[in-house]
C-alpha cells in the first residue's frame, strides 16, 4: 500500500462533476500505477469545515502517510516525485517539467480562471479578455511545434496543462487547433478517462445517499 489519500468533496452539483481538481491527483495516480484511496470532507460548510487541512477551505488535499499537503498543483509534484512516468529523474528533464507545470498554474490558469468567473457573471465587456487571447496564442505556437509540453513525453505538466485547456469554454475561445488537438490527444490517455469516470461515479452514488 502506498498511503495514498485523496481528499474531496462529499457530493457536488452537476456542474462541476468531471472538473473538480481532485481528478487532476487521480488522473496521476492512475498514470503512474499508484495506488490510492479516496475519501471526503462535506460540501455542506465547505468553507470552513476542514481548514486545518487546507486553510483556503478548498480540495483536494493529498494524504501520504503522515504527509499531508494542499493544493492540486503541489500534490501533483508530490506525485510525480515518485515516478518518472510523470517527471524524468535527470536534472535537465526535472526542470524543463517543473517549469511547465507552473507555467500552467501561474501563466495560463491564473488568466483563464477570472477570465471565466467575469464570463459566466454576464460581463459582456470582459476586460480579460485580450490578456487571455494573447496568452492563449503564446501556448498555441508552442504546441504546433511538439508534441509534448516538456522532456520529449508526457509528463505532470501535460496533465496540468491539460486540465487546465480542458475547461468547455477555454477550448471554445478563438480557433487554435494546436491546442485543441493537445487537449483532444491528452484526455484520451486512458488514465484520463478512468480517473474521470471514477469521479462522476463517485457524486452519483453521492445523489443516491441523498435524501430525496
Amino acid at each position: 500500500m502506498s498511503g495514498l489519500t485523496i481528499w474531496t468533496y462529499d457530493w457536488v452539483p452537476d456542474g462541476p462533476r468531471g472538473f473538480v481538481r481532485d481528478l487532476r491527483l487521480r488522473w496521476a495516480c492512475e498514470e503512474a500505477g499508484l495506488g490510492y484511496t479516496v475519501r471526503t470532507v462535506a460540501f455542506k460548510d465547505r468553507e470552513t469545515n476542514h481548514l486545518e487541512q487546507q486553510p483556503f477551505g478548498q480540495i483536494p488535499f493529498l494524504g501520504d502517510g503522515d504527509l499531508e499537503i494542499f493544493e492540486s498543483g503541489a500534490g501533483l509534484l508530490h506525485l510525480a516525485r515518485k515516478s518518472d512516468k510523470l517527471m524524468p529523474r535527470d536534472p535537465a528533464g526535472e526542470a524543463d517539467v517543473l517549469q511547465w507545470t507552473i507555467a500552467a498554474l501561474n501563466s495560463i490558469e491564473m488568466v483563464s480562471v477570472p477570465w471565466w468567473f467575469l464570463k459566466i457573471s454576464g460581463d459582456k465587456d470582459n476586460a480579460l479578455a485580450g490578456w487571455m487571447g494573447k496568452r492563449l496564442d503564446q501556448l498555441e505556437k508552442v504546441l504546433g511545434e511538439r508534441e509534448w509540453l516538456a522532456a520529449g513525453r508526457f509528463t505532470v505538466a501535460d496533465l496540468l496543462m491539460a486540465d487546465v485547456l480542458r475547461v468547455p469554454d477555454v477550448r471554445a475561445f478563438g480557433n487554435r487547433p494546436a491546442s485543441e488537438a493537445y487537449v483532444t490527444r491528452v484526455t484520451d490517455r486512458p488514465a484520463f478517462k478512468k480517473a474521470r469516470a471514477d469521479q462522476i461515479d463517485h457524486f452519483a452514488a453521492a445523489d443516491r445517499r441523498r435524501p430525496a
